[in-house]
C-alpha cells in the first residue's frame, strides 16, 4: 500500500513539474524579436513608404498580427529630433510586413521608432530604425 502510495506522489510531483516547466519552453522572449527595414532608403518626398518585416532572431521567420502601438518618425540620427513628421500605418503586402506612409521631406537619415506587441508573449518589442532618404 505504501509503495502504490509513493508511486502516486512521485506521478503527481513529475505531472505538476512537467506542466509548470512547458509553457516557459514554448514561448519566446520578446528579445527574440525585431523589425527590420525591407528597404534600408527611400526617395525624399511626399507620401513615401517604409516598409518593415517583424522577425523572430532564433528561427528567421517572419511575425503577423503583432500590434504597432507607437511609431515615431524624425531626424535624430542627424542631430534634428525636433524635426517629426506623421506616420500612417498601412496594409502590409505579406504576412509579418508592417507599412508606413511618411512624408519625408529633406534629404538625409531618419529614424522610425516602433513599439509593438506580439501575441501571446508578454512585454513590448521596441526598436529604432535609420530610413536614409534620397534626392
Amino acid at each position: 500500500m505504501k509503495t502504490i502510495t509513493a508511486a502516486r506522489a512521485v506521478a503527481a510531483a513529475l505531472l505538476g513539474l512537467t506542466i509548470v516547466g512547458a509553457p516557459k519552453l514554448a514561448l519566446a522572449d520578446i528579445k527574440d524579436y525585431e523589425f527590420q527595414l525591407v528597404e534600408p532608403s527611400v526617395q525624399a518626398g511626399a507620401d513615401r513608404i517604409v516598409t518593415v518585416k517583424l522577425v523572430n532572431k532564433k528561427t528567421g521567420k517572419a511575425v503577423p498580427d503583432a500590434v504597432i502601438f507607437a511609431s515615431r518618425l524624425d531626424m535624430a540620427p542627424d542631430g534634428m529630433q525636433e524635426m517629426v513628421t506623421k506616420v500612417t500605418p498601412m496594409p502590409g503586402a505579406e504576412p509579418g510586413t508592417y507599412r508606413f506612409k511618411a512624408n519625408f521631406s529633406m534629404a538625409g537619415r531618419w529614424q522610425l521608432s516602433l513599439g509593438a506587441k506580439v501575441q501571446g508573449e508578454t512585454g513590448t518589442v521596441e526598436n529604432k530604425l535609420v530610413v536614409t532618404a534620397q534626392k
